[in-house]
């Protein structure tokens, strides 16, 4: 039985790095018709889905990731990288002509612009919602981006276990709909774990008026469950019943790539959380996991 299933994508991560990629305010200056040649090139798995199973098995848990993969010429690449970073690919679908891959280029402060393709029309097909899926003790669910809200609540039910622990990221998209069409998707979760701006989404309050620290939260459905609140630099929070809690944000003696910081920090949680049930330690597990990610390249 696997401690965690992590439900989400696996892309394939191509990673440029060099001084011909020059930027200047915040921007790259790419010509049309230009060729770039670049001094650092590496290429890993990254997708939601894919980094928190890898981050929670690195922390020695038994993971496995429930996602789609292209039967094309980097099929053999994934399955290779999963099984190198302890990640059971069980549940993996493969599926003809699809394709999940992100270019992203780097500067020398660790920021990243990200280009990326996913095959349109990517949902979770029914049948493959089978009972062999329950052979978690916990799940986590990813974004999803791609993945429609009605598909996601039934994902989440299905697998949801009398005794299973439900993490679960909505992604900024879901966050922007009104809070009672996604009543069911709190009714099933144990923890939701989203950064500030998608809360602010979430509330309908701007993002600079909010008060982390000394939050109430108002939406009825979460007062019963777990709430984190991931804000880069300025550190996390976390809200149960009346209790909440604040971790600073770990730093890296160096930034090296910011991809994927934010799976780091979900991993690191879930693994201590499921572990010592303790939310402040698994808060500062979150936050030391993510300024490790920081100081590498990739990101899982």
């Amino acid at each position: 039985m696997y401690d965690l299933i992590s439900v989400g994508n696996i892309s394939i991560d191509l990673y440029y790095k060099g001084r011909s990629l020059t930027n200047k305010d915040g921007r790259y200056q790419l010509a049309i018709g230009g060729k770039y040649q670049v001094d650092y090139f590496h290429e890993d798995i990254g997708g939601g889905g894919c980094n928190v199973a890898v981050g929670v098995a690195k922390h020695g848990l038994k993971t496995a990731v429930f996602a789609r993969i292209g039967n094309n010429n980097f099929k053999e690449t994934i399955l290779n990288k999963l099984k190198q970073k302890n990640v059971s690919s069980e549940f993996c679908q493969f599926e003809e002509n699809y394709n999940i891959v992100s270019s992203i280029l780097l500067t020398d402060s660790g920021e990243r612009t990200i280009i990326s393709y996913d095959t349109p029309g990517h949902l979770v097909k029914k049948f493959f919602l089978h009972d062999q899926l329950k052979k978690a003790k916990n799940i986590y669910i990813s974004s999803l981006s791609n993945v429609s809200l009605e598909d996601k609540i039934e994902i989440i039910t299905y697998l949801k276990g009398d005794q299973t622990l439900t993490f679960v990221n909505l992604s900024i998209t879901d966050c922007k709909r009104e809070p009672e069409t996604l009543y069911k998707v709190f009714d099933s979760l144990d923890v939701l774990i989203i950064n500030a701006h998608e809360y602010s989404e979430l509330v309908k309050q701007p993002y600079e008026k909010i008060d982390f620290k000394n939050l109430e939260v108002t939406l009825p459905y979460l007062k019963n469950r777990i709430l984190i609140v991931t804000d880069a630099e300025k550190g996390s929070f976390g809200y149960f019943k009346n209790e909440k809690y604040f971790q600073e944000a770990v730093k890296p003696e160096k930034i090296v790539d910011t991809t994927g910081a934010g799976d780091a920090y979900t991993a690191g949680f879930i693994a201590e959380y499921l572990k010592s049930k303790n939310i402040k330690s698994a808060m500062e597990s979150g936050a030391k996991y993510a300024a490790e990610k920081l100081g590498r390249i990739g990101a899982n």
